[in-house]
């Protein structure tokens, strides 16, 4: 490969020529009286298209490996690879989740992909978009503020303040939120109590715009939201505040999925947001199966490794709606290989193939856990220049050793033509292998035996422990009626196990899961892994350092 110099995101995305959104609408047949407009280059379409039409599409999986401060582009490639199938002749539509502010201000920088590869307008979709995030985080506070509003006014409902379980949210990286008091400044000032903030993509609310199917659906979830405990310990709902009716009017846009475009003009929905290392990772139900009536291939993504995202869209979204994923892409790098094979991360452009070899494990073992759900796998080499020819051999035996098909990928320096080689493997695999997808575990089992099973299947641990707290949790939350659902495990990205420093693929650990909480109108119940948190923080010198606004009122720093 030649070294070539690629503008920055934001400069490549400014000098797009967008479509019209109508004429992209079009494409996909959907006439005027079925979308909103925001402006020329954004739309949300209404619900009444998906009764309109059925299924017909094709579902494929975009995952990764346990992701590196090297970096692995499952974004971009999501995003590439849709741009390659559009360019050799498919009707794809590609579905990824809305970017949150926290990550564009903290270290990771926006969501929108990267380079050649990207949906445009990257700025617009990076900070206020369409509003979802506002509409979604106005409801979780509106429950916040009618909760604390129902303790001041007496409390009919003899909820215990110590066992309120219902936080607040905001979408930024704030850490002073962690753990607040509020109610202060006598008795006009509320109810004394400790309070807690998690980021927005962390709300139940989040989850609950992701998995609900219709405005009906979205409703009677919002109702099932548990608020906290009585000084019996039976659980208090949304409902019973009165609160549901109102936080659905504030979600009635933000259901609708948004429609936008790619740098080459293709379809892309960009809906939701929940992260996958404390939330279930992937965009909504409502712009899935809106895909899967309009276009002919569908391509998604689920959020970090396959440990975390994939695990849930297959566990948590695929059984709550039905879907059945025919392909699974699973992206590396040669760079992050190496940093899971002990490579320096200054020493990440000398060749290593040994290093490779070593970090090799990491993927094969989320190659071998994409497969015990029953979909074919394809691995995306994301390449770098300074990758070498023995570097990509040793990758490619590792994976054809294992059944798994690759192929090279370089969308971020060429767009869609960057990306045929791997569009064509999606082809092959979608025309030749079948998919025999099943979840992991039995939605019926306890709690902690499911819990147990992605943690000895999926993270291979040797057990788990669970403190008396997440135990008695365990008990709780079964008898409150969520032991027959699934679990959503909040974990480190960075490793199959609960330690962020374990990296490639570790054996011999146990995995501590520490606390419990319901999510009852997501349906899945939450065990916290760790020394995982819902509110991130900045970091010493955040993104949001290197952002303005020019005279001519175009920005820079985005990326």
């Amino acid at each position: 490969m030649t070294m070539t110099t690629v503008p920055s995101d934001i400069a490549i995305a400014q000098a797009a020529t967008m479509r019209p959104i109508t004429d992209v609408a079009a494409d996909l047949g959907l006439g005027p009286d079925e979308i909103i407009t925001y402006g020329t280059t954004k739309a949300k379409i209404k619900l009444d298209a998906l009764t309109a039409r059925k299924r017909r599409a094709r579902l494929v999986l975009v995952t990764g490996i346990n992701p590196t401060a090297a970096g692995e582009g499952k974004s971009t490639v999501t995003v590439g690879v849709s741009q390659a199938l559009r360019k050799i002749g498919q009707n794809v539509v590609m579905c990824i989740r809305e970017p949150s502010l926290g990550p564009v201000f903290g270290i990771k920088g926006g969501a929108a992909g990267g380079g050649y590869a990207q949906v445009v307008p990257m700025d617009e979709i990076n900070l206020h978009f369409t509003g979802d995030f506002h509409a979604i985080s106005s409801a979780h506070n509106l429950l916040s503020a009618m909760l604390d509003n129902h303790l001041h006014q007496g409390n009919a409902l003899g909820l215990d303040q110590r066992r309120i379980t219902w936080p607040r949210t905001i979408d930024m990286n704030d850490r002073a939120l962690r753990s607040i008091t509020v109610g202060l400044g006598g008795p006009l000032g509320g109810v004394p109590r400790e309070e807690r903030f998690v980021i927005t993509p962390a709300s139940e609310i989040m989850a609950i715009i992701g998995l609900s199917r219709n405005m009906e659906d979205l409703e009677e979830r919002l109702g099932n939201i548990i608020v906290g405990l009585t000084r019996a310990r039976q659980p208090i709902r949304a409902k019973e505040l009165m609160a549901h009716g109102a936080m659905t009017l504030l979600l009635k846009d933000a259901l609708q999925p948004n429609l936008v475009q790619t740098l080459e003009g293709g379809p892309a929905l960009v809906h939701c947001g929940p992260f996958g290392n404390i939330a279930h990772g992937c965009n909504s139900v409502v712009a899935t199966e809106m895909a899967l009536r309009l276009g002919d291939i569908v391509v998604t993504e689920a959020g970090f490794g396959a440990d975390l995202g994939a695990e849930k869209f297959f566990n948590i979204k695929c059984r709550n709606a039905n879907l059945n994923p025919e392909a699974a892409v699973i992206v590396a790098t040669v760079r992050a290989l190496k940093l899971h094979g002990g490579a320096p991360k200054d020493a990440l452009t000398e060749p290593d193939a040994q290093a490779v070899q070593r970090g090799f494990s990491n993927l094969a073992r989320h190659i071998e856990n994409v497969g015990k759900f029953g979909v074919p796998v394809i691995v995306a080499m994301n390449r770098f220049v300074t990758d070498s020819d023995e570097e990509l051999a040793v990758v490619r035996s590792g994976c054809e050793a294992l059944g798994a098909r690759v192929a090279p990928c370089n969308v971020w320096e060429q767009g869609g033509d960057g990306g045929v080689e791997l569009a064509e493997e999606i082809l092959s695999v979608l025309e030749n292998e079948k998919s025999s997808f099943k979840p992991l575990y039995d939605i019926t089992r306890p709690i902690k035996e499911k819990i147990e099973t992605v943690a000895r299947e999926i993270y291979r641990a040797e057990g788990v422990d669970f403190t008396a707290t997440a135990a008695r949790k365990a008990d709780q939350l079964t008898g409150f009626g969520l032991g027959e659902t699934p679990v959503c495990i909040a974990k480190t990205q960075y490793s199959f196990s609960d330690n962020p420093t374990l990296l490639a693929a570790p054996e011999g650990f146990r995995i501590t899961i520490r606390d419990m909480y319901p999510a009852a109108g997501a349906g899945f119940v939450v065990a916290m892994a760790g020394d995982i948190m819902t509110m991130p923080g900045l970091g010493k010198t955040p993104a949001a350092e290197r952002m303005r606004v020019r005279s001519d009122g175009t920005i820079e720093g985005l990326f």
